[in-house]
């Protein structure tokens, strides 16, 4: 019989340890699973990963993939932080691209300086009352967040395709399933050119920072990590746990809906069915590859950004499924899931006898 044992002391320098672990034996395995598919696992594993980032474009190509990762991941750090599980950053990102799509299809061809932050802010607004929603029925009903945000991640797929196949779709699209292409006065301009690179890579990076000194150093973010590590003593220092609620799900979904804002007027221009190949889900496993901090998480995005472009390229180079990025991500999880359980627990091992030993006693 296996027994897991809590350590008396957990090991702080083993903690950070875990996700550098986890990825090697990620990688030890994805060799592993090339090699079974006959494939020459060193060159492999060179596509999957150093081919994407090969020249200037791949390596711009990644900061657009990473910018709507981070962004998600560090919204989920600080509802993680105060163990309120949203699980929905994904149907939040969706629904920041529809409220930011609406939003620049009515300016039309209209100019103007203030169109690009309105149509940012009404998607943070889009995704920050979506996720609302769930924190409201949480502290109203004591429904749990990890079911209605997984559910309401469905829910806003199906109003994004209720939208983009009716009232927003574009009537000279002969019948595509997309909207009008947006204004210049509602794209996210471009950092580099002959690139798609935007400025959503700098919201990326100025979220990570404001979150920091958020939960660092304001006394909001000290209220929401005291409520994430004994929700007792925060009652009993006074603390709305309500409100904490609230807060910590609003910039979480605000966030996300940013991040899916920044995709429909930035890379993709429009909005169409496919806003998010899963970035609000690989934000979850991002955000605990970075242990919540917004300097992990920075890497971490990268390296699920590169995961992304890498199973783009085995497809077209390898002849494989696209589904392997699925694949390294599921491994990616499993392996830091299983270093953390090792890192807080110990093995034990109890023989039969000892159990009826212990069944005699």
């Amino acid at each position: 019989m296996i027994k897991l044992v809590p350590r008396g002391e957990q090991s702080r320098a083993m903690a950070y340890m875990s996700p550098v672990l986890a990825g090697l034996l990620t990688l030890f395995t994805g060799g592993i699973f090339f090699a079974a598919l006959g494939l020459d696992p060193l060159h492999a594993l060179g596509v999957f990963l150093i081919a994407p980032v090969s020249d200037i474009y791949g390596i711009a190509e990644l900061c657009v993939k990473a910018a709507p990762i981070m962004l998600c991941a560090v919204g989920l750090a600080v509802a993680f932080k105060a163990q309120v599980w949203n699980i929905g950053a994904e149907g939040q990102l969706l629904m920041g691209g529809l409220v930011g799509s609406a939003v620049a299809l009515q300016f039309g061809e209209a100019e103007g300086f203030w169109i690009l932050p309105t149509v940012l802010i009404s998607g943070m607004i889009g995704g920050g009352l979506w996720g609302l929603l769930a924190a409201w029925l949480k502290t109203r009903f004591n429904a749990n967040e990890i079911l209605t945000t997984i559910m309401f991640n469905y829910i806003a797929l199906y109003l994004l395709l209720y939208f983009v196949h009716g009232a927003l779709k574009d009537p000279d699209g002969y019948g595509f399933p997309e909207s009008a292409l947006f204004s210049d006065a509602a794209t996210l301009p471009i950092l580099i050119e002959d690139t798609r690179i935007h400025i959503g890579i700098l919201f990326a990076l100025l979220a990570s920072v404001s979150i920091w000194v958020l939960m660092q150093r304001s006394f909001i973010g000290f209220q929401i990590k005291v409520l994430g590590a004994d929700a007792n003593a925060a009652k009993l220092a006074g603390f709305k746990h309500k409100h904490l609620v609230w807060i910590a799900m609003v910039i979480s979904a605000a966030l996300a809906g940013l991040a899916g804002a920044s995709e429909v007027t930035g890379p993709i221009g429009q909005l169409i069915p496919s806003i998010s190949p899963g970035y609000g889900y690989a934000a979850i496993i991002v955000a605990f590859l970075g242990r919540l901090h917004p300097i992990g998480i920075l890497f971490a995005s990268i390296l699920m950004a590169l995961i992304y472009m890498g199973g783009e390229l085995a497809q077209i180079e390898l002849n494989l499924p696209l589904a392997v990025t699925a694949l390294f991500q599921g491994m990616l999880l499993f392996y830091l899931l299983a270093c953390d359980v090792l890192i807080n627990f110990r093995i034990r091992l109890k023989t039969a006898t000892a159990n009826n030993a212990a069944m005699g006693n």
